[in-house]
């Protein structure tokens, strides 16, 4: 996945400014609980950072499955990766709009078939948007994919008349997709002819995947001057040219936020997951 990717280009560039080997230990299960748990009890000396989607992971296992944690156990270093959902069909559908799709359900919520992965920010602004358009998400023919890999498949191929997905990741499809809406509030850098929900709907909506590195708060508090040179070598490993070279070959992102701005945008989203738990559900 993104996460795993993004450590593995980024590592040589980390070590290089702290000046110590890394090791990258994935412990995938249970939503990133399994992670988000192991990384937290880890010694608070520095020595583990933790690279995921922060968001909306580590809120929907807070929120759906009484992780054994909250959300502000988790201090973000930065956050390069911005996700949003791409609602898409495939190039040669018949499907142009975000608009004819509304029209389509409005007069026959079946009429289309609507690839998501359930319990995501992805299905929560599917039924977001469905609702402001008047539309009975109870009705919808939805088809639900364990990962946002094989919902993008599903779209790409025309399985489904319209995928809800992490936009980013659609990338590689980039030419087997037409973007419909994006739930952005401005223009995505990286798919810029997607269209913006707020172009044909008003609604609100929840970010996607907010990817990228973390510690836990415990060692930000007790360990100030550690924290302090994590969060320099990120920042200068990001601005790296020849990471950056490196990165965008493969599609992955090392904008450099730094912690408030990353723990902001973190914060922010979990409040908002919180405030729509009921759709999560």
């Amino acid at each position: 996945g993104y996460n795993d990717r993004l450590s593995r280009a980024f590592m040589p560039y980390l070590e290089q400014e702290l000046g110590q080997p890394l090791v990258i230990v994935n412990k995938p299960g249970a939503g990133t609980q399994l992670g988000n748990s192991y990384a937290l009890n880890q010694p608070a000396d520095g020595y583990s950072i933790l690279c995921t989607s922060a968001a909306p992971y580590i809120p929907l296992t807070v929120l759906l499955q009484n992780a054994p944690y909250k959300v502000e156990d988790f201090s973000m270093i930065n956050l390069p990766s911005r996700d949003y959902t791409l609602a898409a069909t495939s190039s040669g559908g018949p499907v142009k709009t975000f608009a004819e799709v509304l029209d389509k359900l409005k007069k026959d919520p079946s009429s289309l078939s609507i690839g998501v992965q359930p319990a995501s920010a992805d299905y929560a602004n599917m039924v977001l948007a469905f609702q402001a358009a008047g539309i009975d998400a109870s009705k919808l023919r939805i088809v639900t994919y364990d990962g946002g890999g094989p919902a993008r498949n599903a779209t790409a191929g025309a399985q489904v008349d319209v995928g809800f997905v992490g936009g980013e990741g659609f990338l590689p499809l980039k030419s087997k997709v037409r973007p419909l809406a994006i739930f952005a509030a401005e223009k995505v850098e990286w798919y810029p002819d997607a269209p913006l929900i707020g172009a044909t709907l008003k609604t609100d909506f929840v970010e996607g995947s907010q990817r990228g590195w973390a510690v836990s708060t415990k060692l930000k508090n007790e360990q100030p001057e550690i924290f302090k040179i994590i969060v320099a070598a990120v920042e200068k490993a990001s601005k790296n040219p020849k990471a950056i070279e490196a990165l965008k070959l493969q599609e992955l992102a090392t904008t450099w936020y730094g912690p408030d701005a990353s723990n902001k945008a973190y914060l922010d989203n979990a409040a908002k997951m919180a405030k729509y738990v009921d759709l999560l559900k």
